[in-house]
C-alpha cells in the first residue's frame, strides 16, 4: 500500500510509492556447462546477483554438466519436475543456450513453464517472459540462435571437405601396433597393465584387441579391417580372459 506524507508547508499530501517489484517471488537458478573443465560457479555468481537485485528468494539451484544438444538432462529434468509441483515462481538462466541448443526443445521447455505460470528470465539476452513482448522476443532470439549454430556446423563441414580434397587426414590416425603380439602376451598370462606398458597402449586397447580376436575365431573370419596381423585365440579361450 502507498505511504502518504504531508509536506512541511502543509500542501496537499503527496503519495510515495515504494517499488517492491519482484519481492516475495521464489526463484530457481539453472546453469549448464558442457565439460567438467568448465565451472558453473561463474554463471551462478551472476544469477545470484540478479536475484538479489530483483529481491527474489532463491529456493534451489540446478546444474548440468552435459552437452546442450541432449534434451534429457538430470538437472533440467529435476527443475521441470519441481516446476510442476509449483516450488518456485521464476527461473533464472545465464543465456538461452544454457537451456537448449535448438529452438524446438527450447520452446517446449518455455511452453511448459508458461502453462505452469512460471516466468523465465535470461540474463544475457535481457529477456523476461513476464510480459507479451518478452515472450515474443524469446521465440525470435531462439530462432536466431539455432540459425547461428547451423551456420557454424556448415562451416565446419565445409572445412573438413576442403581438407579431404587437399589430402589431409581427418580424425585420429590408425593404431600402429603389433596386434598379434599384444594378444599373444595377454593370453600368455601377462597382466593388463604389463601388456599395456610393454606395447605403449591403454589397458582398454588390450582388452579390445583380445576380444576382437575371440570374435574372429568364433565367426571364422580370417581378418578384418586394419587387423592383418591378428592371430586366432587358442582352443578353450574366450573374451572373458581379456578382462581377467
Amino acid at each position: 500500500m502507498a505511504d502518504q506524507k504531508l509536506s512541511p508547508s502543509g500542501s496537499p499530501a503527496k503519495i510515495e510509492v515504494r517499488a517492491k517489484a519482484g519481492s516475495g517471488k521464489r526463484a530457481a537458478l539453472y546453469t549448464r556447462v558442457s565439460t567438467g573443465d568448465q565451472h558453473a560457479e561463474t554463471q551462478l555468481y551472476d544469477l545470484r546477483e540478479l536475484a538479489k537485485q530483483r529481491r527474489y528468494e532463491i529456493v534451489h539451484e540446478y546444474t548440468d554438466t552435459l552437452s546442450g544438444a541432449k534434451s534429457k538432462r538430470p538437472g533440467l529434468d529435476q527443475l521441470l519436475a519441481d516446476a510442476r509441483r509449483h516450488r518456485f515462481d521464476v527461473v533464472l538462466v545465464a543465456a538461452f543456450d544454457r537451456v537448449a541448443r535448438n529452438v524446438r526443445h527450447f520452446l517446449e521447455v518455455l511452453d511448459e513453464l508458461s502453462h505452469l505460470g512460471i516466468e523465465f528470465v535470461s540474463l544475457r539476452e535481457n529477456i523476461d517472459t513476464g510480459g507479451p513482448l518478452g515472450r515474443a522476443m524469446v521465440v525470435i532470439v531462439g530462432a536466431i540462435a539455432e540459425l547461428e549454430k547451423s551456420l557454424i556446423i556448415e562451416r565446419v563441414r565445409a572445412g573438413m571437405r576442403r581438407a579431404k580434397l587437399e589430402g589431409r587426414r581427418i580424425g585420429r590416425a590408425p593404431l600402429n601396433v603389433d596386434r598379434a603380439a599384444i594378444v599373444r602376451d595377454r593370453l600368455a598370462g601377462l597382466s593388463l597393465t604389463k601388456v599395456a606398458k610393454k606395447h605403449r597402449v591403454s589397458r582398454a586397447t588390450v582388452c579390445r584387441l583380445v576380444n576382437e580376436s575371440a570374435k574372429l575365431k568364433k565367426t571364422g573370419v580370417p581378418q578384418v579391417r586394419n587387423q592383418e596381423n591378428v592371430i586366432p585365440l587358442p582352443e578353450g579361450s574366450n573374451s572373458q580372459q581379456a578382462a581377467a
